[in-house]
């Protein structure tokens, strides 16, 4: 493998220490609340927001796309909200039918594009190979502060929703719908029995060797880089899990 060819993964693999460097705090929240399908649903509706965007005209990276796909996963969030609130005996299921709401919407919204099956596996699988460093300072920008505030003023309830928002807004644009879940739940669950700073550096350390695996992989085999992570991530969280498991049986 050349330099050259590992300056293509360069960027790509930055853009993913900063979504795992925000994914294993909000993950862990994720789990503790129970709401494992609260990220699918936020992703879908930040989607469902690019694809509004795009249908009206705009470009996929321009600030009024990125805009219009703050806007709905702010409002998702909100519903998500309303949900714990009150009917929290059915949330899961509620977060489960918006899942589904938002993302066949965005199918109808896409079914007259000639484009629009590039569209949804884009929003998918991601675009994570093809990341450049204007996107990756957007990241920093949006990312940066809500690290910030998570680790500074911590989740809350309200804030927990809004940061979650923001951060799976940009994700979504970055890597895809699948890739997010897999960021937010495997090491949340591969940590699960660790705690504090323990469980958070353990978290981005897989997160890390994940990321780098699925993309060496994807540039070697020809394969899309987001599934390719998404299978380095469960791989290495099994293997981590494991660990963990045995390390604490020796106690």
């Amino acid at each position: 493998m050349t330099v050259a060819e590992l300056d293509i993964i360069a960027l790509p693999f930055l853009a993913g220490l900063l979504i795992v460097a925000t994914h294993v705090p909000l993950g862990r929240e994720v789990l503790r609340r129970g709401i494992i399908f609260i990220d699918l649903a936020v992703a879908q509706i930040a989607g469902l927001g690019v694809i509004v965007a795009l249908w009206l005209g705009r470009e996929a990276g321009d600030w009024l796309t990125q805009g219009f796909a703050v806007v709905c996963a702010l409002l998702g969030a909100t519903l998500i909200r309303g949900f714990e609130r009150h009917w929290p005996d059915i949330q899961e299921a509620l977060i489960g039918i918006t899942f589904v709401m938002a993302a066949t919407a965005g199918m109808l919204l896409l079914a007259g594009d000639p484009h629009g099956a590039e569209h949804l596996s884009g929003l998918l699988a991601g675009q994570l190979l093809w990341v450049n460093a204007d996107q990756l300072q957007v990241a920093v920008v949006i990312y940066l502060p809500v690290l910030v505030l998570w680790y500074w003023l911590g989740p809350g309830r309200l804030r927990f929703y809004l940061l979650f928002a923001v951060t799976v807004t940009m994700s979504v644009q970055l890597a895809g719908v699948f890739l997010v879940f897999a960021s937010l739940i495997v090491p949340a669950v591969a940590i699960r029995h660790l705690q504090g700073v323990a469980a958070i550096a353990t978290g981005y350390v897989l997160g890390g060797i994940a990321y780098a695996a699925g993309l060496l992989c994807s540039l070697l085999f020809d394969w899309p880089a987001g599934p390719a992570i998404v299978w380095m991530l469960v791989l290495t969280g099994v293997f981590c899990s494991l660990g963990i498991r045995h390390v604490l049986n020796q106690r």
